[in-house]
């Protein structure tokens, strides 16, 4: 083997007993570290890129998080004035939940890429998943809120629909169970998607994931009104014009306690930039909405136009969520900041046997 020993690489020089490299130096007491603590003055990330990558998803979950409120709200709505025999809110209410549940459905696929997608999200059903449970309640609310919308577009048209006498009496026997359990599941489908938001780690979202499901009821409540005051007489639109001025008060109270609630400086992504605008807009028209359901709600025009500016306002809060959301991911100061505060509060009530500062 004595031919190989010159391919032995050269050995390192001993060092002097007590002696320790760089990497193994120690701090002693009353010495300063050989690396200074890391600060985060400038907030840089690796390479510029973002420390948190935000979801890929575009403007039409936005739209679906919109229309599964007015979906989900609408059902509530049909389920009340059917309790107090108000025939015109209960088809008007109908229709919308069964029209928003369907456009809204055509929106997620039209995110996910192709319609079997859609279908492989019911493969399993598992409780610990958002996504999962969210998936199950939007296929079984759309079709009992199908069911119930088409035996009202069926006496809405006379009866001209092409159908047996036997699926005809189906479809009126099965109209009333079929409206009050879309009206029952109306409430986790309004709510699901701010859950499924609050579950991932865009730190805005998760910051506020106590919130947003508040703000995403209320918000619901408002877009449903606001859909039957549109399409509502006004000699039947009580029950809207109290849910309206009811929804719209709540909504800015769940804004400005998701707000206030905020790590610092993460209440900025909800002021500045493109969310900044939305927000504020969606702010104006559901107070304005309100406002003019409760004061003029009588007057026929002035109930339509109430109507659209609530759920014009819905419709920019979760737009507004959405950008805020993103906005969140583009900073590390929105990571770092909040994570440090936690980990604060943590301190604080004696937790100190780890660094851990993700935990709330």
């Amino acid at each position: 083997m004595a031919e190989f020993d010159s391919f032995r690489p050269p050995e390192e020089p001993r060092r002097p007993k007590g002696q320790r490299t760089p990497g193994q130096r120690k701090q002693r007491r009353g010495e300063e570290l050989m690396v200074p603590r890391a600060e985060f003055e400038q907030y840089d990330s690796y390479y510029g890129r973002p420390i948190v990558k935000f979801p890929p998803w575009e403007w039409p979950i936005a739209g679906y998080l919109f229309l599964g409120g007015v979906a989900g709200g609408s059902a509530l709505l049909g389920v009340g004035a059917g309790a107090t025999g108000n025939r015109e809110l209960q088809r008007n209410a109908r229709i919308a939940a069964a029209g928003a549940s369907a456009l809204g459905s055509a929106f997620l696929v039209a995110d996910l890429g192709r319609p079997e997608r859609l279908l492989n999200m019911f493969r399993v059903f598992k409780l610990s998943s958002p996504m999962s449970v969210g998936s199950w309640i939007l296929g079984s609310f759309s079709s009992a809120a199908a069911l119930a919308a088409a035996a009202e577009v069926d006496e809405l048209t006379g009866e001209i629909l092409p159908l047996p006498k036997f699926a005809r009496s189906f479809l009126q026997a099965a109209a009333t169970p079929a409206g009050v359990f879309s009206g029952l599941m109306g409430a986790p489908l309004a709510v699901y998607t701010a859950v499924l938001l609050g579950d991932t780690s865009v730190p805005l979202w998760q910051d506020a994931r106590e919130e947003l499901p508040g703000l995403f009821v209320s918000s619901a409540a408002s877009a449903a009104s606001g859909a039957a005051l549109v399409a509502t007489s006004t000699a039947n639109n009580g029950p809207a014009r109290a849910l309206a001025a009811i929804g719209a008060a709540s909504d800015i109270a769940a804004t400005k306690r998701l707000e206030r609630n905020l790590h610092e400086p993460l209440e900025e992504t909800l002021h500045d930039g493109k969310a900044g605008t939305l927000l504020k807009a969606a702010e104006v028209c559901v107070a304005a909405g309100g406002a003019g359901a409760a004061v003029g709600g009588r007057n026929r025009v002035i109930a339509a136009l109430s109507g659209v500016a609530l759920l014009t306002g819905s419709c920019l809060t979760r737009f507004g969520i959405m950008a805020a959301g993103k906005r969140s991911t583009e900073d590390p100061k929105y990571v770092v900041e909040p994570q440090r505060a936690r980990l604060a509060k943590r301190r604080e009530r004696g937790n100190v046997a780890d660094s851990i500062t993700t935990a709330g």
